[in-house]
């Protein structure tokens, strides 16, 4: 077969999320990926599109493959189910090593589905290790009502909440991320998204500072509700707050046809036993695998 290969565009996006949604379908039976999710990850600021990501087209035009690199340290590489076995995934790898090595990265980490034997076994080939492990876990919308803490009030996101969330959501995941996101790039992947709903999204405030958020995404085409980032102030943990905002987005989800609520929780965390606490368990998982370069 005759392929080509160029850096991705924007309008590339909704070809990228159907080779995705593919590999999801052929894995899972479901499509469980966001469809604006690959808009927003092509316009993270550490992402030059000409120089950090690539497509794989085919001579009829169909766009069969894909990768990108972030700030030298992170990669996605996707090939559509049926175009697996033909060195695409290879020849993206090795774009996506040495981009990073032009970044001046001395290691690259990818995170791969658990059912994506390929793509394992390509990375284990290559020497690459487990590093981490992220869950996706989910819960009915049906339960009790949200039981908020003495003094803590509960509603949805409202316009002037962007900046005050952000510094919350920043401040909890410090102790685990590798670096503070600017609020340019975290609104990108997360508010401003076309998914991204302040009617689903409880904020927390105790007096007049918000303490807690989870903001929630809206799927028309998904059962599923879906938190993309949760997070309490760690002056107002041990609570019951992360318990009310959870329970007050699966109600929400619920009120829009909603079966489940669902979230992903990454092993850097060690968040994965509360959620389990508070009622959530695991549908699937993914691991991220990384190599020195």
């Amino acid at each position: 077969m005759d392929f080509s290969t160029r850096p991705a565009t924007l309008d590339d996006a909704p070809a990228i999320h159907r080779l995705i949604a593919a590999a999801e379908q052929l894995w899972r039976g479901r499509v469980e990926s966001a469809p604006d999710a690959v808009a927003a990850d092509l316009q993270r600021p550490l992402i030059t599109l000409d120089l950090d990501t690539r497509v794989i087209e085919a001579a009829n035009g169909e766009l069969v493959a894909w990768a990108w690199v972030h700030g030298g340290r992170r990669a996605q590489v996707d090939v559509h189910p049926s175009y697996v076995g033909l060195g695409l995934g290879t020849q993206l790898l090795d774009w996506a090593e040495a981009r990073a090595r032009e970044h001046g990265s001395d290691w690259l980490a990818q995170t791969v589905d658990d059912a994506d034997e390929a793509g394992t076994a390509l990375l284990r080939s290559r020497g690459y290790d487990v590093h981490a492990t992220n869950w996706l876990l989910e819960r009915p919308v049906a339960g009790a009502a949200p039981v908020v803490p003495e003094g803590v009030t509960l509603r949805p996101f409202a316009p002037g909440d962007e900046r005050v969330v952000h510094q919350v959501v920043q401040d909890a995941f410090d102790e685990w991320q590798p670096r503070r996101h600017e609020y340019e790039e975290w609104a990108k992947t997360s508010i401003e998204r076309p998914s991204f709903d302040p009617e689903l999204s409880p904020v927390a405030v105790a007096g007049d500072e918000v303490i807690g958020v989870a903001l929630s995404l809206h799927l028309p085409d998904s059962p599923d509700g879906y938190i993309e980032q949760v997070a309490v102030r760690r002056d107002h943990r041990g609570r019951g707050l992360a318990r009310a905002l959870l329970t007050a987005a699966a109600e929400g989800a619920g009120r829009r046809g909603k079966q489940t609520l669902t979230l992903w929780t990454h092993s850097g965390t060690g968040a994965l036993a509360m959620y389990e606490r508070l009622g959530m368990t695991v549908r699937r998982s993914t691991t991220v695998y990384r190599t020195q370069l």
